[in-house]
Formats: structure tokens, sequence, C-alpha cells
């Protein structure tokens, strides 16, 4: 059963949390260790039949069994819960998904490349301008036409925010089409598009290979030697 790939995973991450050298953890001090409480099944059913699509079987089953949210990859899993009646995730970026398009496909691509390389070849440079001034108006301008091409809310129909890595790099959860249940980086800020994570076999990393491996990394470094004299 897929609950019984979770066995064990809430009580590793409270017990990691009570150590000492947690906080060597990268990102520790963004989630402090802590993990929501699980959903209910009626819980979790009340929030598929919102977003109108079930969700990812490993990540459904992650909800129920270890926590709703809280200590996980970078600075955390974003924790879903229930506000004013409403069911949405919360972090830096979770309001980037837009929660009426979850059950639309996740687009199987994303803008024609071409037209990413020709942005990009005009994107203004300080050095090309005489005036701070111009410069700024030019850089505003170019990153409304980037965030019209990169950022509108079909590219990423379909998936939820479920990471935040630092300086605008987040993680998202495909949940419906293609690649329903794959773990996607999202560098847009840094004009690259989002692009699947890939273990070491080339293959797409699940939600359950995400978070297996970060537990499995976070404890190695929890227990390395203390180089300090």
């Amino acid at each position: 059963m897929v609950d019984q790939q979770w066995s064990g995973v809430r009580q590793r991450v409270v017990a990691l949390g009570s150590q000492s050298s947690s906080g060597m953890v990268f990102g520790s001090i963004g989630h402090g260790w802590v993990l929501e409480e699980p959903l209910t099944d009626d819980a979790l059913a009340e929030l598929e039949a919102q977003v109108g699509v079930r969700l990812p079987d490993d990540y459904r089953s992650f909800l129920t069994v270890v926590g709703a949210g809280g200590a996980g990859p970078a600075y955390g899993l974003f924790p879903v819960r229930r506000v004013q009646g409403r069911w949405r995730w919360e972090g830096d970026g979770a309001d980037l998904a837009d929660l009426s398009m979850l059950a639309r496909p996740f687009p199987d691509h994303g803008p024609d490349p071409e037209d990413l390389d020709a942005l990009l070849a005009v994107r203004p440079e300080e050095e090309d301008f005489d005036e701070i001034e111009d410069f700024d108006d030019a850089i505003e301008a170019w990153d409304e036409r980037w965030e019209a091409l990169m950022f509108a809310p079909e590219r990423t129909a379909g998936a939820i925010v479920i990471s935040h890595l630092g300086c605008a790099q987040r993680e998202w959860l495909i949940i419906s089409g293609t690649y329903r249940g794959t773990v996607w980086s999202d560098c847009r800020a840094d004009d690259a598009d989002l692009v699947p994570l890939l273990d070491q076999a080339g293959k797409p990393v699940t939600f359950t290979h995400w978070y297996i491996d970060w537990l499995q990394k976070a404890e190695l470094t929890a227990h390395q030697p203390s180089t300090n004299a």
C-alpha cells in the first residue's frame, strides 16, 4: 500500500529535529522541524472536491500519514490549510498557483524556445544606457514582456507550489496531465523555464523520491561529526 512507504517518516523527522546538529540542514531555520498534523480522510476529500482533482497518490497519502506540510526540502513543504472554509497552500509564492486551474493538464511544453531566445537577446543591459532612469524604464518594459510569456497562469495549470529555495526559486508538484506526480524546478526569476527534477538515472523525480531523498540527506548531514575544535 502507498501508506506503508511513509511508515515511520514522521517519527524520523521529529527525531532529527530534536538533535542539536539539526540546524546544519539547509533551510531548517525556515520550517523549524515542525510538521503540521495529518489531514483526516474527510478533510482530504473536501480538499480534493474543492480543487476538482484527485491529488497524486503518494502526496495524498503523505498528507494523511505524515502531515499537511512543514519540515521538508529547502525551507519546508508548503502546508495546505483550511482558511475561512476554503483550502489553500501557504508559503512564499504559493499564490502563483491558480487553484481554479488545478484540474487542467499541466502543459506538455512551455513557451517556444525560439521566442524565449529572441526575448532574452533584447534584454536591456545597464551599460548600454547613459542614464540609469532610461535603463530602469527599458528593463521594466522588458520584464512585462517576460512575465507575460513566462508567468501566464496557463504555464502552471495543473500544478501547485510546494517549496521555496530562496531567491525566488521554487519547486512545483504536478497534479494533472502527462507529468502528474512529478516535481519541477522553477527558476523563472533567473530567466529560465520550468524543468523537471531528474534522479541520477535521468528519470523524473516523484514526490516520494523528492521527500525521502531530502530526509536521508538531512539525516546524514546532522550525523556528520562537528568540525569545531
